[in-house]
């Protein structure tokens, strides 16, 4: 038996999908209270670990999210227990503008010859 009616799926622009993206967010925290601090750590420890081939850049990644979250450069360094709430709460709204914008790249990048 088929569903009929509207489609279940609509197509987002990169905005609509980051304001659904921080909406979900704000109810994990509302409703849940999920505490985002310990996985933030964890991610910007992985990004800052210096064995990883890719370091550096990790750490020119990190400086993007930072940048977007307008956080400025001199607090890049600090531990995420030092970043204000306000802080915080940028960071995770940049972390969603770049997972919106991820969704739209090319499905198969290849390196040009």
């Amino acid at each position: 038996m088929a569903i009929e009616g509207a489609a279940a799926t609509v197509p987002l622009s990169p905005g609509q999908r980051m304001e659904g993206l921080n909406r979900i967010a704000e109810l994990r925290a509302n409703v849940f209270g999920l505490n985002i601090e310990p996985e933030l750590e964890r991610f910007i420890k992985d990004m800052r670990d210096r064995r990883d081939i890719n370091h550096k850049q990790n750490e020119r990644a990190l400086a993007a999210i930072f940048f977007m979250a307008k956080i400025p450069a001199e607090r890049h360094g600090v531990n995420i227990s030092d970043l204000t709430t306000d802080e915080k709460r940028e960071l995770v709204k940049a972390m969603n503008h770049f997972r919106a914008v991820v969704s739209l790249f090319p499905k198969r990048l290849t390196m040009p010859n």
